[in-house]
């Protein structure tokens, strides 16, 4: 294809969006819908690992060093958890802070440990894991550190943090995945539609000579352009959406705080992008191609 003939059908393309203006509102605004949809089930997927991230961080082990232990041994039990691989952060807690903290909470009651001759808690090392699904190996290696004499840590609530965070991706992904053969649908019948209309005009390029790919371009263009408005219309309307939410949330429960729409604005940007991009090009190949093949067969191809 000669670069003159390029630049006409790539203007074609372009054209067909305003000429056939009623067809391309309504591919817009349902392909605008399924990326809202995709964008909002995106923020609630960050949302949700944001909010498992907090709980996870909470779920900490707590290691206590045997009563007696000197500083010294009690300081290479705490360098012993630093090089562990599954690790995050491992935080000294004294037996003195831990009997006031005690203290604290016993609040009036507290009196009851005036009578102590000398502080019965053991030194102790609170520690955070990086990664849930390894938290059973790494209690038992906490457990195999000479001079631990427990360890205190909750398994169950380790477990189901993990099941809640593969249940939340697959659910994503799955509807990620719908929503973008909906997408690819849509786009493919508006697409179709558009040739029935010129149909007499594809007749005529195919009578005179015209390879498939000339009469593919401008249909492939004007799909591109339908998912590009698609998809700047869809992330400036997912703004609006996100911040009323935000608004609201922050309005009903003061300790719930949702992410930062701008930490993700530009992955949900690009993933709309790629789908709009990807649906309006591949959706026209698909539809001219059953188009062709209806009228006549290919011909021609690839010259």
């Amino acid at each position: 294809m000669k670069g003159a003939s390029l630049k006409y059908l790539t203007k074609e393309g372009f054209r067909s969006v305003w000429v056939n203006k009623l067809m391309s509102l309504a591919s817009i605004a349902v392909l605008m819908a399924c990326l809202v949809i995709i964008g909002l089930g995106a923020m609630i997927f960050f949302n949700i690992n944001s909010l498992l991230d907090n709980i996870e961080n909470q779920n900490v082990i707590m290691v206590f060093a045997e009563n007696g232990a000197t500083d010294e041994e009690v300081s290479i039990i705490g360098n012993k958890i630093k090089v562990l691989d599954n690790v995050e952060d491992c935080i000294f807690v004294p037996k003195d802070d831990a009997l006031l903290a005690q203290r604290e909470t016993l609040g009036a009651d507290a009196a009851l440990l005036d009578g102590l001759e000398e502080n019965p808690l053991p030194d102790a090392y609170k520690v955070v894991v990086e990664d849930l699904s390894k938290f059973d190996a790494t209690v038992a290696q906490l457990k195999a550190i000479n001079g631990v004499q427990r360890v205190r840590e909750n398994s169950d609530i380790a477990g189901k943090l993990v099941n809640i965070r593969k249940a939340v991706t697959i659910i994503s992904v799955g509807i990620v995945a719908l929503l973008f053969v909906v997408s690819l649908f849509i786009i493919s019948n508006t697409i179709r539609i558009t040739m029935f209309s010129r149909k007499l005009e594809i007749s005529i390029m195919k009578a005179v000579g015209a390879t498939n790919w000339f009469i593919r371009w401008p249909f492939m263009i004007e799909g591109i352009n339908l998912g590009v408005i698609s998809c700047l219309v869809s992330f400036i309307v997912l703004i609006g959406l996100y911040s009323g939410i935000q608004y609201i949330c922050s309005g009903l429960i003061d300790q719930f705080n949702l992410v930062n729409f701008w930490d993700y604005a530009w992955y949900i940007l690009g993933i709309f992008a790629v789908i709009g991009i990807f649906t309006g090009s591949v959706g026209s190949l698909i539809s001219m191609g059953k188009y062709l093949k209806e009228q006549g067969g290919v011909i021609n191809e690839d010259q």
